[in-house]
């Protein structure tokens, strides 16, 4: 009878103080014996929006490079993702009280840096790789392609494909009553992300629930809802500060999740070198929910 391998999980709520809401996250804690194919397969299992493997290796290299994690959707690898990075350093510092913990993913190396303020929970922050701006879209052949009224697009703002590490394509609505009751064509919108660029999609309004907010967000994949989307997040950063939404250095708040019932909260800033956008940093709080081992 040929024996099982197991494996140890921790699940962790991310972007978020408080458990069972912000975005779950299952942390693989050693996958240097899983294939690619396993790795995808257990990211199926969990049927969380992304699981992530630390592959360890020795310590002179992981001082070099930084700890290597690999991260998965229910559907594929990705290079880049926020709240797995951000979540997964969570859960290698544990309570070291590290100041400073270094993955190195399929991007790069993606530093997460915390702050442990007396009587508050610990916060990290990412640091992206540096924005790219890609395109400006006509407003009209969006709307079109996702099937939402040209007149429901905030006309103030562009709809602008942007990446720091992966591409999402900004897209400023009007209101925050047509936000919430947002509902598009995901088949022609990929069809025109693939032809236009951008991974995907992030919605966003400048009208939002919290009045500390400065953005509330939603972003549709897959055929469902991610309720914090920490790489889009970075995205919207570098763009509200090359737009004026938000102002060199200032950090700003992202609200997400809420139609979904898993409030998350994003904090995010950007700088300026002359008139190019670069230092993009993405951070909120992390809570634990479950370890457990899975079998297979």
């Amino acid at each position: 009878m040929a024996t099982s391998k197991k494996l140890q999980i921790v699940q962790i709520d991310v972007f978020t103080e408080c458990p069972l809401t912000g975005n779950a996250l299952a942390v693989c804690l050693d996958g240097r014996e899983l294939t690619t194919e396993q790795m995808q397969a257990i990211a199926r299992e969990t049927n969380l929006s992304e699981t992530t493997f630390v592959v360890p290796a020795n310590a002179a290299n992981e001082r070099e490079r930084g700890i290597r994690v690999r991260i998965f959707t229910v559907a594929e690898e990705l290079p880049f993702a926020g709240h797995p990075t951000l979540g997964t350093a969570f859960v290698l510092r544990g309570s070291s009280g590290a100041s400073e913990v270094r993955l190195e993913l399929n991007v790069g190396v993606v530093p997460v840096r915390f702050e442990d303020l007396h009587g508050q929970p610990s916060f990290g922050e990412m640091t992206q790789v540096e924005p790219q701006f890609m395109a400006q879209h006509d407003r009209a052949a969006v709307a079109k392609a996702i099937g939402l009224r040209v007149e429901d697009l905030d006309p103030s703002l562009p709809v602008e494909t942007v990446s720091t590490g992966l591409a999402y394509t900004i897209t400023p609505i009007r209101s925050l009553a047509v936000l919430r009751d947002l509902c598009i064509d995901s088949v022609r919108g990929q069809q025109y992300l693939a032809e236009h660029g951008g991974k995907f999609f992030y919605f966003v309004s400048r009208e939002t629930v919290d009045p500390k907010a400065r953005l509330h967000a939603r972003m549709l994949f897959y055929g469902t809802e991610d309720p914090a989307t920490g790489s889009a997040a970075g995205c919207a950063a570098a763009w509200m500060v090359a737009h004026g939404v938000a102002q060199p250095e200032e950090r700003v708040l992202i609200e997400q999740g809420i139609e979904m019932k898993r409030p998350s909260q994003i904090f995010v800033r950007a700088s300026k070198d002359g008139n190019r956008v670069v230092n993009v940093r993405v951070g909120g709080n992390a809570v634990e929910v479950m370890r457990s081992e899975f079998s297979f």
